[in-house]
Formats: structure tokens, sequence, C-alpha cells
């Protein structure tokens, strides 16, 4: 009997852990050099995606100071200012939590359109950053490509995500 709790401790630590881990691996292998076209702003986009998703969903999963580590881990090896993206998911997690009740049950489209509202909302505060930071104006064409991959990229991330959420990885289920 022993036995069998302790694996079903183990598969629901697993399941809690599911949403850090996931993300934290695709920032790590979206990191590594040639892997595919655009790389930078996938990683900032499937992050973006990640945090919106599991916030929205599965807040319990994504604890703040897990966003924040991510959010590290995302300018360590994305070459930001160290601490720009950890402060940025964590204004986009603070603000889904303000509207998380309303928006859980709203269409996907309208999920989506929020999402993408996010998405500029985030990447247009990333370029003012950046752009004091260096102290010029910089060019808008990566921002605004980084903020279209993002947008474009949500619903084949959100699928994949929901049957995580759904499926043998919901928590609720163990």
């Amino acid at each position: 009997m022993e036995g069998v709790e302790l694996w079903r401790g183990l598969d629901r630590a697993a399941r809690h852990v599911l949403p850090a881990a996931s993300i934290a691996f695709a920032i790590i292998a979206l990191a590594m050099p040639g892997l595919i076209p655009a790389q930078p702003e996938v990683r900032v986009g499937f992050v973006v995606a990640s945090v919106y998703f599991w916030s929205l969903y599965r807040p319990a999963s994504l604890p703040a100071p897990v966003v924040a580590l991510l959010g590290v881990l995302l300018d360590l090896l994305g070459a930001s200012p160290l601490g720009m993206w950890a402060v940025l998911l964590l204004l986009e997690q603070a603000t889904i939590g303000v509207v998380r009740r309303s928006l859980v049950r709203q269409s996907f489209l309208i999920v989506w359109l929020v999402f993408a509202a996010f998405v500029v909302t985030l990447t247009f505060a990333e370029y003012l950053v950046r752009g004091v930071l260096e102290l010029s104006l910089l060019p808008p064409e990566p921002i605004i490509m980084q903020a279209v991959i993002a947008i474009l990229i949500y619903p084949v991330i959100a699928v994949a995500l929901i049957r995580a959420h759904r499926g043998a990885a919901a928590p609720e289920q163990a």
C-alpha cells in the first residue's frame, strides 16, 4: 500500500511541475543555435503564450516565483537585460489574475484576441525598455516580428496545452 501512495504522490508532483518544466525545457531547447528559423522570436512567443495559458487555466501550477525564474532564464539565454522578462511575465500573470474569471468562460477567439493584446503590450514594453537602456531609438522590425510570431503560434501551443490540461497531466485527475 505504501508503494502505491508513493507512486501517487510522485504522479501528483509531476502533474504540478509540468507547466514550469515544459516552459523551462522549451526555453533551453529553443536556445540551441540553428534549431528553427526566427528562433529568438519563437522562444519569446512560446514563453509568453505558455505563461498566459497556464495563468488562465491552471494558475496554481505556475506560481509567481517560478514565473520570475523562467523570465530570468529567458533573459540569460536570450541576451535580454537581466530581469526584464521576469518583470514582464509577472505583469502578464498579474493582469491575467485580474481578468481570469471573466476570460476563462469566453470563446477561444476572444481568449486569442486578449492574448494578442497582451503580446502587443509586452512587446511594446520590451521595445521601450531596450530603447531606454541603449539610449537610442531601436529598429521596430524585430519586435514587430516577435509579436506577430507569438500571436500566430498561440493556437498551436494552446491546442497542445489544452490536451495536457484536460488529459493525463491535469492534477485534478490524480
